[in-house]
């Protein structure tokens, strides 16, 4: 007890330091402001201003990163209620019953609700933070090559299975992403793999080029020409007007808690996360619900537990990424990237390795949400005036500005070719329904899957049976085998029922 409280204040003093609140308070700024722009996405957010991060000291970048993620899943809601645009996947399922809400003319409870709610979900996944991750980076010492392997392989699997989309199209990507991953200089033998001769690849593909290029130009190209309707977005909020009723605080208060705990779990899990939870949390209330037929019509419970459990989810995803080094979606990844960039080896050595920046992180998650909370509410004029700004004389800017953070990570312009090359690629993807998250996974867990299977392959003298004997490495090739063939068969049931339902 007394060295978890010693560790607490080391995060203190790393969080409450001039640096880590400034940085704290600009990533969650950046990432509420454009989170709150609709089409953008978490993603494409985190891509476009993942180069500031690099001319800081480790803590302090993981800090803002965070914060510009988290600051992003709370902000994205406010597009969703008042324009029904949601500014992120996850808060798709908040523009069900918030934008009904805002056409009654409750905006104001809506996004009040939403931030108490997300500050809930939050609080709480801290909480899981703390408590797991230690425990959780314990028992992954006693991991060997094999372990890390299988590990590493159930999180491609699970990504690409779990997914929105179709699981053959994922596992493709999760396999292209590998594949450009091991593009550079091979650290065992020294020679240069899929450069072509260009000596300007011989580091690797830019991380930072890829993910603005798959997430953020895809998504400010399809909303380019898009029209805005600014019909709600020139309602005026009171304070008054945004306080909720007696009524709507206990119709709230059990849904936030429910989807809390919902998103507390998947969040944790890799390959699922926050747009799982969400969906999950609002299936749940609209089942017990009394008055189902209220939701999709303004129900606040709508409201209120998809948004806590995706605030709890974003936070109890670093558990994965900061104590096994397993990114469970592709925003950890990038995170994981980042800290990589920084030097810092991911996996159960980062916490005993780097205690100021895991315990500086969990308590800068407190003091972000608390900021988003300060910030969210009196703000709310100020995104309702962001908003009616016309989106394009917005994407230009957006556009000038990723070249130049692109350019400021190594001062290359071969990288904005490789941004360009990955926006076309990214572009073309979203067009024919492919997701690029599980490249994004691929590319950052492919050379760490390659190194741990070499690993294996010496200390065992070339055994394939190693990654069976072993019981926790055997544990994670089954079930990555049982989600395999679940998908499979999933996708062979499908089949059948529609040849059986075709009219003779």
């Amino acid at each position: 007890m007394n060295i978890f409280f010693d560790n607490i204040l080391l995060g203190l003093s790393v969080a409450t330091s001039p640096e880590g609140l400034m940085y704290c308070l600009l990533g969650v700024t950046l990432g509420m402001v454009v989170g709150v722009l609709p089409g953008l996405g978490t993603m494409a957010t985190l891509a476009m201003l993942m180069p500031l991060t690099y001319h800081i000291a480790p803590s302090f970048a993981v800090i803002m990163l965070a914060g510009i993620y988290y600051g992003a899943a709370f902000g994205g809601s406010t597009a969703s209620i008042l324009l029904n645009l949601p500014g992120t996947a996850t808060s798709a399922v908040t523009a069900i019953d918030g934008y009904p809400m805002a056409r009654k003319g409750q905006a104001g409870v809506a996004l009040f609700i939403t931030a108490i709610a997300s500050f809930v979900g939050s609080f709480v996944g801290v909480i899981m933070l703390a408590a797991f991750s230690v425990p959780l980076a314990g028992m992954a010492m006693r991991f060997g090559p094999q372990e890390y392997f299988s590990l590493m392989l159930f999180g491609l699997v699970a990504a690409s299975m779990l997914t929105n989309g179709s699981p053959l199209r994922a596992l493709a990507m999760v396999c292209l992403g590998v594949a450009l991953g091991l593009v550079g200089i091979d650290l065992n033998s020294g020679n240069a793999r899929f450069t072509f001769g260009e000596p300007r690849l011989y580091d690797g593909l830019s991380l930072v080029a890829i993910a603005i290029g798959l997430f953020g130009l895809p998504e400010i190209l399809s909303n380019a020409g898009k029209k805005q309707d600014t019909s709600i977005s020139s309602q005026k909020i009171s304070l008054r007007s945004m306080l909720p009723t007696r009524e709507q605080w206990r119709r709230s208060a059990m849904p936030m808690l429910r989807g809390t705990g919902i998103g507390s779990f998947f969040g944790a899990l890799p390959g699922t996360g926050g747009l799982v939870a969400t969906f999950m949390s609002y299936a749940l209330e609209k089942r017990i619900s009394k008055h189902p037929e209220e939701f999709g019509e303004g129900a606040i419970e709508g409201v209120a537990a998809p948004e806590a459990a995706n605030n709890a989810a974003v936070q109890t995803a670093f558990i994965p990424t900061l104590s096994l080094g397993i990114p469970g979606d592709a925003v950890m990844a990038m995170i994981l990237g980042v800290i990589m960039v920084h030097g810092i080896l991911p996996g159960p050595n980062l916490i005993a390795g780097s205690p100021d920046l895991f315990w500086g992180l969990v308590v800068s998650f407190l003091i972000g949400s608390i900021f988003l909370v300060l910030l969210n509410i009196p703000l709310v004029g100020v995104w309702l005036k962001l908003l009616a700004v016309p989106y394009h004389l917005l994407f230009p800017v957006i556009v000038a500005f990723i070249c130049v953070g692109i350019y400021s990570v190594s001062f290359q312009v071969f990288d904005i070719f490789v941004l360009l090359a990955f926006g076309v690629l990214g572009y073309g993807m979203k067009r024919f329904w492919f997701d690029a998250a599980p490249l994004l996974l691929g590319f950052v867990l492919g050379p760490l899957l390659e190194e741990h299977f070499r690993r294996a392959m010496v200390v065992t003298g070339g055994s394939f049976a190693s990654f069976i004997e072993r019981p926790i490495s055997a544990t994670f090739v089954t079930c990555s085998a049982a989600l395999v063939l679940w998908a499979g068969w999933s996708a062979l049931r499908l089949r059948l029922r529609r040849w059986f339902q075709k009219p003779a």
